[in-house]
């Protein structure tokens, strides 16, 4: 039985499974952090604006997070941006967001809320995860007041400071003063959920370490109040892409933007040198099957993706539609002797032959039928390794479809 607290037991997951890529503990093996956690239960929250319906695989890292911090005895908190996402998150971006309605974050926000209901336990015990809007203490703020208690602790030196802020202004694009409140909303949050629930963590993606660290000495001045900042990784695929992105666009947690099938599909055709890598950050898989599953060569490795869709697609959609998804993709597709997943298609079903917009859809390889006539727009559509450039072709023959480089599947048309 482990001796360690539950927020060293957490902390210690994180490392092992390849969570952690920054914390603000100066400590090597963040026992600050750990110690520094009420009876060794330690309080924690990603903030999520809702600038969508739905969030996407790009947020996976942070919601299996907040789960493992959950399944270790912690508490979760969910802070969805109701204030801040009006004005919007300039961090990285080369234009300022889109201005939201208040109609249209509403809606939003209650899209965010179907995502985690999947992955975490809500209610009212000591370890039940809470969710909270900040629009909450953010909206009935007096302007006033607040430069003169919480402006002051910001510099515009320190904040002109930050790569994210330098990478806009190097290249010359406007950043608004509304944007550049951004970060200082973003502090406060954080020492609010510290008043208001005891709130001691703040986690999020590499790409928020200076919003984060910004709360955590705001709590210092303002209340020499000790609060801890870290952050996941930036992912990218094997192939140098960024997590998350294909050519049909984000996929999307929500089996409203994206189906659980379709969700299935993206894991499955995980390149073969991240299939390790994601079934320790997106499942739950014991560490030793991992290795398993990983040290699998040639053809074998997809008996690795079929667990990695399964389980991703498990947790994001329940145990039926992940069975589902495993169990449609099993009836079209059979095993192929290059490795390669099978398409089966009956020919009576097709007597001219296969719409190839369809035949990228059916394939998994488009999540629909506009996605695959943009990827044959753009040429990253082949067909026998030729690049496909009419979206109108129809595919009589067997043959291997391809998505980009890396993504393939064979059609096979029987009788």
């Amino acid at each position: 039985m482990s001796t360690r607290s539950n927020a060293a037991d957490f902390l210690h997951i994180l490392r092992e499974r390849g969570f952690l890529h920054q914390c603000s503990d100066p400590a090597a093996d963040l026992s600050g952090l750990a110690d520094a956690a009420p009876g060794g239960v330690l309080t924690a929250y990603v903030g999520f604006d809702a600038t969508a319906g739905s969030l996407h695989v790009g947020h996976l890292l942070s919601i299996m997070a907040l789960r493992w911090l959950q399944k270790t005895g912690n508490r979760p908190i969910v802070l969805i941006g109701g204030g801040t996402t009006k004005i919007g998150d300039p961090s990285f971006r080369d234009t300022s967001r889109p201005m939201l309605d208040d109609d249209r974050i509403s809606l939003n926000a209650a899209g965010l809320r179907r995502v985690f209901g999947q992955y975490l336990a809500f209610g009212e015990g000591a370890t039940a995860a809470r969710m909270v809007d900040n629009a909450d203490w953010l909206d009935g703020l007096d302007y006033v007041p607040f430069l003169r208690d919480i402006g002051r602790h910001f510099t515009i030196n320190r904040m002109l400071s930050f790569e994210s802020v330098k990478q806009r202004m190097e290249r010359e694009q406007p950043l608004t003063f509304l944007e550049f409140n951004y970060m200082i909303l973003q502090a406060y949050d954080f020492l609010e959920l510290a008043r208001r629930h005891g709130c001691l963590l703040q986690m999020g993606g590499s790409d928020q370490w200076g919003n984060i660290i910004n709360g955590v000495e705001l709590a210092r001045r303002v209340e020499r109040r000790e609060l801890f900042g870290l952050t996941t990784p930036l992912l990218t695929t094997a192939s140098g892409v960024k997590m998350g992105k294909t050519a049909g666009g984000a996929v999307w947690l929500n089996a409203d933007a994206r189906s659980p099938f379709d969700f299935w599909q993206f894991w499955r055709n995980t390149e073969d040198a991240d299939v390790g890598r994601f079934l320790r950050l997106f499942t739950e898989l014991p560490l030793d099957e991992i290795g398993r599953l990983e040290r699998l060569q040639g053809a074998e490795i997809n008996e690795a993706k079929i667990v990695l869709a399964t389980a991703a697609t498990r947790l994001c959609h329940g145990a039926g539609e992940a069975e589902r998804a495993a169990a449609s993709a099993g009836s079209p597709f059979a095993p192929s002797g290059d490795g390669l997943p099978r398409l089966v298609l009956r020919r009576d079903a097709y007597p001219a032959g296969v719409p190839l917009v369809e035949a990228l859809v059916t394939a998994g390889l488009c999540d629909s039928r506009g996605a695959a006539r943009r990827l044959i727009r753009e040429g990253g559509a082949r067909l026998d390794g030729e690049t496909v450039t009419d979206e109108t072709l129809v595919v009589a023959t067997d043959g291997v479809l391809s998505a980009g480089r890396k993504r393939h599947v064979r059609l096979a048309l029987e009788p």
